[in-house]
């Protein structure tokens, strides 16, 4: 786990600072060094600067440094992640003749690269993302791992007769930090997009201009700056394809992941909540492992919150080496600012990870297991139950006279309204005459249901409704989901949905910038493309049913455990973030959240935040703490960062 970031441009004293200054930004993303690797110019002066910081996992020695450069090739390569198979690989490159200085996986991944080109990114098991520079074609080639665990972000120049042509680098905060962008603006659509979703949905990002790369694209650019191609590295397999999974196979599957995800030369845990996923992974991370695992799990004093006696019973039944770290309101207030200041982009999640993270780098680990992609593999959430039974209804009411439809809207609105608040109510029920307006459209109905906001406060908050995107979502990605989804069952497609959506635009983002923060690695068994393509062929009835138990990962993960522990209401790893705002942040909150400039400088309408900000303080029913907090965040990240609107 690493930062990197690179340049093409001119080979010039002004580039290497800047790279200097990309790199200075991620120092927590790699503490263990830093190194720059310049390509000699072409004619025109232009060539590529690569830089990389390190966080050493596999191989601590210097022969694993990057920049790497390949000695046959000389193609040079900044790569952040792991590549989890990396020994499969090199065994076959070593009995092809092939030689190696480094027992890394850097190394075996820039040697496939040279050996089998762009087909080496679908062999790769793992979470990766990379820039390779290919001196003889004078072409820079970016990449993401399929699932978009680890982040890339770029950024090209507009002005043919400037001194740089692309930038990249593994965060947004580092492609500010470079100076090269010479008046930063926020993109419109972004603002929309976290007053929708509460944080912002690719490929676009906050800053108008830098956009990532996605999850699985192979994107070539010319030195000039000039994209070439771009391609997708691997798809998420038809419905139908290869023959039906058994729970024989998911177990080797899910033990092999689990085995592969332990491979480190520095200590390591996992993160242990006490619910189904996290004590699935510590359960079966124990069970491939020939000495006690070390299990973390953050306590809290608000009883109905803390799941420190669960886990620390589920932990003695698995013999892992447990540790807990208590986190008090007074702790919270003390390290919020280090926690808010984590985040790469505005989102209204993320801070649960910091504190997590924190605690067990205190606790002097480096690598760090989590349970997350559990939910989304295999039915986990209440849309798995909501969105079906919406759908029936749905069609059910698609049948019935446009005129007699939008009657029925306005009456359940009539009702919704009748509602003493501020603000009408943006609860999952009042949101219905949206739903019922917009018909049998499941990517639709899925964005609904999620959204923060009805599309009506939504044209409240922001300065420029015409910015709201529709459902939500930018048109690339909405295409993209749309065409995933087809020809799947109602099951099949909302775990696509969950799994590129709320999983791979929020939760990977905001898990690796609130992790890499505090200089440790994150890994995700559960968030694995192998994985993924063997429970895609498991019988919906079997994967699904009953909807929100995870029945297979139950009967495999929690073997040997009492199973009444789990017998319980689900509430995710969350903070008491509802009364800990509401007891000690009202103050802090009440200046951005109050200033007319700020909000203006946004595009948000400075009555609606204020009414919308009342409403909360009141109380009002049905209000939740991530609604008023991810305006909060975005007024706050951008007022950190200094961006604001274009005309502004």
């Amino acid at each position: 786990m690493c930062g990197i970031a690179g340049i093409l441009g001119r080979i010039d004293d002004g580039n290497n600072a800047a790279l200097r200054r990309m790199g200075a930004a991620m120092t927590h993303r790699g503490p263990d060094g830093e190194h720059v690797w310049i390509s000699p110019p072409d004619r025109d002066g232009i060539g590529c600067l690569l830089l990389h910081r390190r966080l050493a996992i596999l191989d601590l020695t210097d022969r694993a440094a990057q920049p790497m450069v390949d000695p046959a090739t000389s193609h040079a390569i900044v790569f952040n992640g792991e590549i989890y198979n990396y020994k499969i690989l090199r065994d076959e490159l070593l009995a092809a003749g092939e030689k190696f200085d480094s027992s890394g996986d850097t190394a075996v991944l820039l040697r496939a690269l040279a050996i089998w080109g762009p087909r080496a990114v679908r062999r790769l098991r793992g979470m990766f993302a990379f820039g390779l520079w290919d001196p003889e074609a004078l072409q820079l080639t970016l990449c993401r791992d399929p699932l978009g665990i680890k982040p890339l972000y770029l950024c090209a120049n507009p002005d043919p007769n400037a001194t740089w042509r692309l930038a990249f680098a593994s965060e947004v905060r580092a492609l500010l930090a470079s100076g090269l962008i010479a008046s930063p603006a926020l993109d419109s659509a972004a603002v929309a997009s976290v007053v929708w979703n509460g944080f912002v949905m690719g490929p676009g990002t906050i800053v108008q201009g830098i956009e990532q790369i996605g999850p699985g694209q192979i994107v070539v650019f010319e030195n000039n700056g000039h994209r070439t191609s771009i391609e997708d590295s691997w798809r998420i397999p038809p419905p139908g394809d290869g023959k039906p999974c058994d729970e024989t196979e998911l177990r080797e599957a899910l033990e092999l992941s689990v085995k592969e995800h332990l491979i480190s030369d520095v200590p390591l845990g996992v993160f242990l909540s006490g619910g189904v996923d996290s004590s699935a992974i510590a359960n079966l991370a124990q069970r491939v492992s020939a000495s006690p695992i070390n299990t973390f799990t953050l306590t809290f004093d608000e009883a109905e919150y803390d799941e420190g006696p669960i886990a620390k019973q589920i932990a003695a039944m698995i013999g892992t080496r447990h540790h807990e770290g208590r986190l008090t309101e007074e702790k919270f207030r003390a390290n919020l600012d280090a926690a808010l200041n984590s985040l790469d982009q505005p989102s209204f999640d993320g801070i649960n990870s910091y504190f997590i993270s924190r605690a067990v780098k205190e606790a002097g680990l480096t690598v760090a297991l989590s349970g997350a992609g559990g939910d989304e593999l295999f039915g986990g959430y209440e849309s798995f139950r909501q969105l079906p039974r919406l759908l029936r209804f749905m069609n059910a009411a698609s049948h019935a006279p446009g005129a007699l439809r939008e009657t029925a809207a306005q009456l359940v609105d009539l009702v919704a309204g009748r509602s003493r608040g501020l603000i009408r109510p943006q609860t999952r029920w009042a949101k219905l005459p949206d739903l019922i307006r917009r018909g049998p459209n499941l990517v639709g109905s899925y964005q609904m249901i999620y959204s923060l906001f009805r599309p009506d406060f939504q044209q409240e908050l922001l300065v420029d409704p015409a910015t709201i995107l529709p459902d939500g979502l930018p048109p690339d990605l909405r295409n993209r989901l749309i065409a995933e989804i087809a020809d799947r069952s109602p099951l099949a497609a909302i775990s696509i949905l969950e799994q590129r959506c709320f999983l791979g635009e929020r939760l990977l983002r905001d898990t690796d910038a609130a992790s890499m923060a505090v200089s440790i690695e994150t890994r995700l068994p559960l968030v694995d493309r192998v994985l993924l393509e063997t429970v895609t062929r498991i019988p919906d009835d079997q994967r699904f049913l009953p909807p929100r138990r995870k029945q297979m990962l139950r009967n495999i993960g929690l073997q040997g455990l009492d199973p009444k522990i789990f017998e319980r209401p689900k509430s995710g790893f969350v903070l008491p973030f509802d009364k800990w705002i509401r007891r000690g942040l009202t103050g802090t909150m009440a200046d951005t959240l109050l200033s007319p400039d700020l909000c203006r400088s946004v595009g948000l309408n400075p009555q609606t935040v204020a009414r919308l900000w009342q409403a909360f303080q009141s109380g009002q029913r049905g209000l939740y703490w991530s609604r008023i907090w991810a305006i909060y965040m975005l007024l706050r990240w951008c007022d950190r960062h200094g961006i604001k609107l274009a005309d502004q």
